[in-house]
């Protein structure tokens, strides 16, 4: 069968082309929010939006969206404090404060300590949940409460209340942040979170030891670092309409996402034409017929 409409469920390109698409639709939002220098995020169908109007001009402006397409449906909910992702983001006299997001049928459950896993696997969920709690929670009192919320919900897994008081101080101990087990200073903790989330990934930290090496192959052989500001776009070169695909994709870059403000504007094109296969690169390729293959007795 041929499908006409929308995308399969669990390709693998359906979420890349679903991305490329959401992005031509959200184009108008987005320069709404810039010209307003307010926030604008969307992470798949989820959408985070700041704004200082009127109810009824955001409104409008929200229907306006929902009309460029019937196929998308927009459902909204504007208020001082919402649900985004697994946050709570609240507006504080001005200043967004954010903590984790539970849901009211989510169950207090984490892998019981009973459980035949090794210890290292024990160790790290009560650590692993503190350094959540401490990423996404944007304030001392937040954060307090969510350790206490780890901490039941280990003791109801069956974790001895001396093992979690270990890994607790484990973390504290190897962030740096013992100042916290002794006393509540704010400006203590902000220094926590800040160091969380702009920690190097174990990709970055790989790459970067990666580059300290002494390099073992040629120049042309080695692998190079991937340039987050150049986007590489192949496609096949053809004689005909195809050979101004370089200038016209670039007028439409250029139309559609090249604006003040844009991050599209710190983003380098690269078009890389690519050559139809020859018939002689066909035929080696092409596996012979199961006659073929088959022994005749």
């Amino acid at each position: 069968y041929q499908q006409k409409r929308g995308g399969a469920m669990g390709s693998a390109f359906t979420q890349v082309y679903a991305n490329i698409y959401m992005l031509e639709w959200e184009q108008d939002l987005i320069r709404h929010q810039a010209d307003k220098h307010e926030i604008y995020g969307r992470y798949i169908d989820d959408i985070f939006m700041t704004t200082n109007e009127p109810l009824d001009e955001i409104t409008k402006e929200l229907d306006n969206a929902a009309q460029k397409d019937v196929n998308i449906k927009i459902k909204f909910k504007i208020s001082q404090s919402i649900e985004f992702l697994d946050m709570t983001i609240t507006n504080h006299n001005g200043i967004l404060k954010t903590s984790i997001y539970h849901k009211p049928t989510a169950d207090p459950y984490y892998l019981p300590y009973t459980s035949d896993h090794p210890n290292r696997i024990h160790r790290n969920i009560p650590y692993n949940a503190l350094q959540r709690a401490a990423r996404l929670c944007s304030n001392l009192h937040a954060f307090h409460s969510e350790r206490l919320r780890i901490e039941v919900t280990l003791l109801l897994n069956n974790y001895p209340p001396k093992f979690i008081t270990n890994q607790f101080l484990r973390f504290f101990q190897v962030n740096r942040a013992d100042v916290l087990i002794k006393r509540s200073d704010e400006q203590s903790y902000q220094i926590l979170p800040q160091k969380l989330l702009y920690q190097p990934t174990l990709c970055e930290t790989q790459n970067k030891n990666n580059e300290k090496k002494v390099a073992l192959l040629p120049p042309i052989l080695e692998i190079k670092p991937w340039d987050s500001k150049v986007m590489y776009i192949p496609y096949k070169f053809e004689t005909g309409t195809t050979s101004k695909f370089p200038q016209h994709f670039l007028q439409w870059w250029k139309k559609n996402y090249v604006y003040p403000g844009s991050p599209a504007n710190r983003i380098r094109i690269r078009l890389i034409p690519t050559i139809n296969k020859t018939l002689q690169q066909f035929f080696i390729q092409k596996k012979p017929s199961k006659t073929i293959l088959t022994i005749q007795k």
